[in-house]
């Protein structure tokens, strides 16, 4: 069992709730990510791929603000993780599918395979 995760039961109901909130991740994801985003593999990765090195700050801030509020239950702590996965989201949702999802499968599906027919281009 992991510290910070005993740390996370013993932790009190809010007034007027009937459950404690807790950070969307264990703070120790919070760490990982910073320590991966901070890693000379990613680092090159991400500037070859996107030509910039990577922002690995927001991590190392959720990390303090999901340990602040372990120590604390401060409501600015909480009020920060939750403003940080909810851009996380909305930048994941910014990027359309390369191709269109199907509704239904094709009305051929049944049918064998010509692997003697040429490919259409």
């Amino acid at each position: 069992m992991t510290r910070s995760f005993a740390v996370q039961e013993q932790v009190r109901p809010m007034a007027g709730s009937t459950s404690p909130w807790r950070p969307p991740r264990m703070c120790d994801a919070y760490w990982s990510e910073f320590r991966h985003c901070k890693s000379l593999r990613h680092r090159f990765h991400h500037y070859y791929t996107y030509g910039a090195p990577p922002l690995c700050e927001q991590w190392k801030e959720d990390y303090d603000a999901c340990k602040e509020w372990e120590r604390t239950q401060s409501t600015h702590a909480k009020e920060c993780l939750q403003k940080s996965e909810r851009n996380r989201v909305s930048e994941q949702r910014k990027f359309t599918p390369v191709w269109e999802l199907r509704q239904s499968p094709p009305s051929d599906w049944h049918m064998p395979l010509n692997q003697d027919r040429p490919q259409d281009s």
